[in-house]
């Protein structure tokens, strides 16, 4: 009989398990037919013809050699097919990682961005559990435009040195660092490598015109290596620079991780986490509104944990939902996510077959599939777009653009977003509007519809002065209170403090009301809250508000407030 801890039992318990079921299993269990399984094999054979150069070519530009990438388009793809919780999901490593990665391998070694990947699987797994996922749409559009675009801007600089052709051993991963490489080594430009990679790029911009359905990626890769080898140019290639890749089945090995460098680590593997789920979940956003589907997103979450775990233990890469690579998965005809391990399985296939073929392409045709990526990334109708949204939007978005490049993606997150915070905390406070009672004196919610009467304002009993509060009141706008008693050179008798327009309120907006209230006790004037919604009683009586001794008391409306200071505060009308 299994045992299991009291806490752990009733959190298991508490879990709705349903979140969770893999959309293979769905699909599966209402049967599967020839026909869905013809489908699934051409968008997977067509996916992984897409993904074949690019696995190689990602690794590359993250500083590691190609079969590392292949390794985890099939091991992670495999999983975030099987296990995710969309239905055409295609996965693997991604150009959202490259900069990071590149950058732990320079600080770390590879050990290193072993650990993290590590790190960055438990982190999502945990956060789908804890159904994290639900949260990811709130995510701000200009720190998420600001540092796709940054990392697109990132990948076209680093790849300067293969379009180039330049001989540089080791290229640093600082902004400026590589900068000054490029020129103490502009020398050894090699305009073969030039022309190669600029007609590899005109080749794929023209079949993506010509003809759209074509693997454009692979043929330029292809036609590159052909051109290059039939006519010897003195290019740097696969082969060349890391051998030839290792035509075997990626295997399970525990590496040598520095566990003790856990905490050192830790906020790069946050970042990884982040951008897995975030692009995960973009991406099967993306799905849905082309298949008309809805993805569970904590089942996409704990699916890219685990592919991110499993990639760590065979050295692989990050991993997460490939933007792109679904989309040709939903365009190919993809019915179920059997088209998504498909996909990992021809890839397995071809590396199998075709890796001594690899070894032939030339680093600037890779270099070319990368700039197409990069262009795709940068979404330059988004980012005018957003340059013309109002001043903090735009701002949040230069900021993050610009940290992103010239620093790191994990700077430029966590500054965007707390800017972006900031400035969302600043506008919810322009909505919320303190009225005296000259603008108030308006009957219950049912007497809206009728205009206010100047006999209402009458009503006021002497010495009692009324106010609403309008829109949430949060940590951002509380300190608005303190000068409300500041507008009377009088101090009233009595306080009633409409609230029926607060829809929420936190922890700082009970604590300014209760300074409020201390106010009021301290010049002798009782305090009355009238309309107060369900959210914000729960949140005032749970936090002790309705005992302190400086509120009268709750009153339903208006009406009842007013009785209740005749009643308590003494005051005739």
């Amino acid at each position: 009989m299994a045992f299991a801890p009291p806490g752990l039992a009733r959190v298991a318990r508490g879990i709705d398990w349903n979140l969770y079921v893999p959309k293979l299993y769905t699909t599966l269990s209402r049967g599967y037919s020839w026909q869905s399984l013809r489908a699934d094999t051409m968008a997977g054979l067509t996916v992984a013809v897409v993904a074949l150069p690019l696995a190689m070519a990602l690794a590359i530009a993250s500083g590691t050699t190609p079969e590392k990438g292949l390794h985890t388009a099939i091991v992670a793809g495999f999983l975030i097919s099987a296990l995710g919780g969309s239905r055409v999901q295609i996965g693997g490593p991604t150009a959202a990682f490259i900069p990071v990665v590149f950058n732990v391998i320079e600080k770390f070694g590879y050990e290193g961005l072993i650990l993290c990947t590590l790190l960055a699987g438990l982190i999502l797994i945990v956060a789908g559990l804890l159904r994290v996922g639900t949260l990811m749409k709130y995510m701000p559009q200009p720190v998420i435009t600001g540092f796709t675009a940054g990392i697109a801007v990132t990948i076209f600089i680093s790849q300067i040195k293969d379009i180039l052709g330049l001989d540089i051993d080791r290229l640093p991963g600082e902004f400026s660092e590589r900068f000054r490489a490029y020129a103490e080594h502009i020398d050894t430009f090699n305009p073969a490598a030039l022309v190669l990679a600029l007609a590899c790029v005109g080749l794929i911009v023209g079949l993506r015109r010509w003809r759209p359905k074509w693997p454009g990626m692979l043929i330029a890769v292809i036609g590159g290596a052909l051109f290059a080898t039939l006519l010897g140019l003195p290019v740097e290639t696969i082969g060349s620079s890391f051998g030839e890749i290792p035509a075997t089945l990626p295997s399970f090995d525990f590496p040598q991780i520095p566990f003790e460098r856990t905490a050192e680590l830790l906020p790069a593997a946050l970042t990884i986490a982040f951008l897995g789920g975030v692009e995960s979940l973009l991406s099967a956003v993306v799905a849905d509104g082309m298949t008309g589907g809805k993805h569970r997103s904590n089942a996409e979450l704990v699916a890219q944990g685990v592919a991110n775990t499993a990639s760590a233990l065979i050295g692989g890469l990050p991993a997460t939902g490939a933007i792109a690579r679904t989309a040709t998965n939903v365009r190919s005809g993809a019915r179920t996510p059997m088209a998504g391990i498909l996909h990992a399985v021809f890839l397995l296939l071809f590396m199998l077959l075709l890796a001594p073929l690899m070894s032939y392409v030339p680093l600037a045709a890779l270099a070319a599939v990368l700039l197409i990526v990069a262009w795709n990334m940068s979404e330059v109708d988004r980012f005018r777009a957003l340059l013309r949204s109002p001043p903090g939007d735009a701002l949040v978005l230069l900021i993050t653009f610009g940290l992103t490049v010239v620093f790191d993606l994990t700077v430029a997150i966590e500054v965007g977003v707390v800017m972006a915070a900031f400035l969302f905390m600043h506008r919810m406070s322009q909505v919320v509007a303190l009225e005296t009672d000259r603008k108030l004196i308006i009957e219950d919610e049912d007497d809206l519809s009728r205009p206010p009467s100047e006999d209402q304002q009458r009503r006021l009993p002497a010495g009692v002065a009324a106010f609403r509060i309008e829109g949430p009141l949060f940590f951002a706008v509380a300190n608005r209170l303190d000068d409300v008693l500041d507008q009377y050179p009088d101090t009233p008798r009595a306080f009633i403090l409409r609230m029926r327009y607060v829809p929420l309120i936190d922890a700082s907006g009970v604590t300014a009301l209760e300074q409020f209230a201390q106010r009021c006790r301290r010049k002798g004037t009782a305090l009355v809250l009238s309309g107060v919604q369900p959210q914000p009683l729960a949140a005032l009586r749970q936090m002790g508000f309705d005992r302190h001794p400086g509120v009268l008391g709750f009153a339903r409306d208006f009406d009842a407030a007013l009785a209740l200071v005749e009643k308590k505060a003494g005051t005739a009308a």
